[in-house]
């Protein structure tokens, strides 16, 4: 979680960025999160298997 200071690394296998959020899909799980600009991803909600439901909750 953004802000706590011990962040669990992800290894996504899709990233889509819409402007400054993103979803990251990662062991078939979509979490969203902000694209910094050195390409790094801070992700602060998962939002489960479901892209059509994370997509929504942009």
């Amino acid at each position: 979680m953004a802000g706590q200071g011990d962040y669990e690394p992800l290894r996504p296998d899709v990233i889509l960025a819409f402007h400054e959020l993103c979803l990251a899909r990662d062991d078939g799980e979509w979490f969203m999160g902000q694209l910094d600009d050195d390409g790094s991803v801070i992700c602060w909600a998962s939002y489960g298997s479901d892209l059509a439901e994370a997509i929504r909750s942009l």
